[in-house]
């Protein structure tokens, strides 16, 4: 799934490292860019429209491993949706980003997860929906229980975030990192020639690299 780092060679520490490229997918305005911007720099802030894509990394430092994130922020304009496939090749977690004010935006984060159907085979790709605005409770337009219930019917993570207040944002990222490393667990081990059980670090989805 992820280039694993052996103990040792990261030159953080001894913890195993993995790389994680996380893509944002939504339609304009619903806070893909502020989400990313208040999860790496914990600041919010009004972000100009995506052009084409823009890009983040953040490291995760946990009990046993280290996760580096690469987040694609999306644009949600309706001009890039063309080439938006770009960016999320090779995607281990997507987040479908809506905003609980506008129930179109929703229908369009449906959208976006019939193109991850088609081009990720189940189980291939962790994918969480995200109501993002949930500052403007009073002006909602999707309520909770509808966005978890579609989450729940399609097998998908689901929280409802703020940019704005920092509601769950740390939160979402930390639910998929859970995810990921949990199937990273239940991959079967290759026996090496030796006798010995070792992980297999040459899959052609495995991205090169370390953080």
């Amino acid at each position: 799934m992820a280039q694993k780092v052996t103990p040792g060679t990261a030159p953080e520490g001894p913890c195993p490292c993995y790389v994680y490229k996380v893509v944002l997918l939504g339609s304009m305005a619903v806070g893909k860019s502020s989400l990313a911007y208040r999860y790496v720099k914990n600041y919010f802030r009004e972000m100009p429209a995506t052009v084409g894509c823009s890009f983040f990394t953040q490291t995760l430092n946990l009990d046993e491993v280290t996760i580096m994130f690469e987040i694609w922020d999306t644009a949600g304009q309706e001009k890039y949706e063309s080439v938006c496939h770009l960016y999320y090749r090779g995607a281990h977690a997507a987040l479908l980003v809506y905003d609980i004010t506008n129930k179109k935006t929703l229908s369009r984060a449906k959208l976006w997860l019939e193109e991850l159907e088609k081009s990720f085979l189940p189980n291939e790709i962790v994918i969480a929906l995200v109501g993002n605005k949930a500052d403007l409770a009073d002006k909602r337009e999707v309520t909770t229980k509808e966005g978890e219930e579609f989450a729940r019917t399609k097998g998908l993570l689901f929280l409802e975030t703020s940019a704005k207040s920092n509601h769950q944002v740390n939160d979402v990222f930390m639910a998929i990192a859970q995810e990921l490393l949990r199937r990273e667990k239940e991959k079967p081990p290759n026996p090496s020639p030796h006798g010995r059980s070792t992980v297999n670090l040459t899959e052609s989805k495995e991205r090169t690299g370390c953080c």
